[in-house]
């Protein structure tokens, strides 16, 4: 069986709830539009289409537009060897999730993560604390609002005191530089 043949069981079994699967690259992708039911979702995925392996969950912050995150699971099925990314938005009012550690015990870091870089809770889970930033950290750094040069502190010996100096950031690249190796982005110095 194919990921394309696993998405179309999983849409024919919550219907509406999944969107047709969409290719791109060879990956097969579905959307699913009520994130309430995401841990069902999931359980299915695991049980009855052996999905046995969460690779990775991401989010993606579309700021200005609703819903404002999107969180992405990407799954594998060790004996069939097949992907599948499940795919839901989140909306700013709410920013919160079902918690899917339930299915996969790995979910527990990628969640924290998650959390940590963009403010999303995942209601039920079993620690839902930062996992890179310290504790009482009032910013989600990885928010496209969370600006590129830094925010100022005032714990000393803890974070930087004073924004980064460069404008637009630390790291600049060469639009339509030589080779890939210029346009990398890299800390410059600038001449007067």
């Amino acid at each position: 069986m194919i990921s394309s043949g696993l998405a179309k069981q999983l849409q024919a079994q919550f219907g509406d709830l999944i969107s047709e699967p969409t290719e791109f690259r060879s990956e097969i992708s579905v959307q699913i539009a009520d994130a309430e039911r995401l841990a069902e979702v999931c359980a299915f995925a695991k049980h009855e289409l052996r999905f046995d392996y969460l690779v990775d969950i991401s989010s993606v912050d579309n700021y200005g537009d609703d819903p404002r995150w999107t969180v992405v699971y990407l799954l594998y099925g060790i004996s069939h060897k097949q992907y599948l990314r499940l795919i839901t938005g989140v909306s700013e009012e709410k920013s919160e999730l079902p918690t899917v550690t339930t299915v996969w015990r790995t979910a527990d870091w990628h969640e924290r993560e998650i959390y940590d870089m963009m403010g999303i809770r995942f209601r039920g889970h079993p620690d839902l604390r930062r996992i890179l930033m310290w504790e009482g950290y009032p910013y989600f750094p990885l928010r496209k609002d969370f600006p590129v040069t830094g925010k100022p502190t005032e714990v000393p010996e803890v974070a930087f005191t004073k924004t980064a100096p460069i404008e637009g950031g630390p790291f600049i690249t060469t639009p339509g530089g030589k080779d890939a190796i210029e346009r990398e982005p890299r800390a410059k110095t600038w001449e007067s």
